[in-house]
């Protein structure tokens, strides 16, 4: 079986940072001096695909750089397609290990969810947005799949209008 393309989304934090350019800046908002003094907002630039992840919401950099990352990698999981050969390949062990019974366990806020994202809209692609396929090969049920999905609006979204320009009803 042909190993599979990693896609960014799916990397170490140590091999994702390599690829990335960080940069520290200062933000308005709440959080008093402490915030206006310090350079507390992160962004990181995915230089390959130039996606970019940020966060200014806490007064921590660290909680900062903690949120930027994983919202680098759900945006990597949207903007990012890597290859799958649907007829040598099988579902990652990460996405067999969330899926049990044709379920799919998995939490947005968890550190999982970008990865298996991510897996699911490269085989949705691959199967020509047809979901009933995709789901089928990533052993679940459709619905479940179009319910993964909803999780992130912007995945939706995407899936809804690439099924539209092929002529095929939106999910709901």
């Amino acid at each position: 079986m042909p190993a599979r393309t990693c896609h960014p989304a799916a990397l170490s934090e140590e091999e994702l940072l390599k690829h990335c350019r960080a940069r520290r800046q200062r933000r308005s908002g709440p959080g008093g001096q402490h915030r206006n003094k310090v350079e507390t907002a992160v962004v990181y630039t995915h230089e390959p695909s130039g996606v970019h992840g940020e966060a200014s919401e806490r007064r921590s950099q660290e909680q900062n750089r903690t949120q930027a990352l994983f919202r680098l990698r759900v945006n990597l999981a949207l903007q990012v397609r890597t290859a799958v050969d649907l007829a040598e390949e099988r579902p990652s062990r990460l996405w067999q290990r969330r899926c049990r019974g044709q379920r799919l366990a998995v939490s947005v806020h968890h550190a999982d969810f970008p990865q298996l994202l991510a897996e699911a809209l490269d085989v949705v692609a691959a199967s020509q947005f047809e979901v009933a396929a995709a789901a089928a090969w990533l052993g679940t049920s459709t619905t479940q799949l179009a319910k993964f999905l909803q999780l992130e609006p912007r995945a939706i979204q995407a899936v809804n209008q690439r099924r539209i320009e092929a002529g095929r009803r939106p999910l709901r």
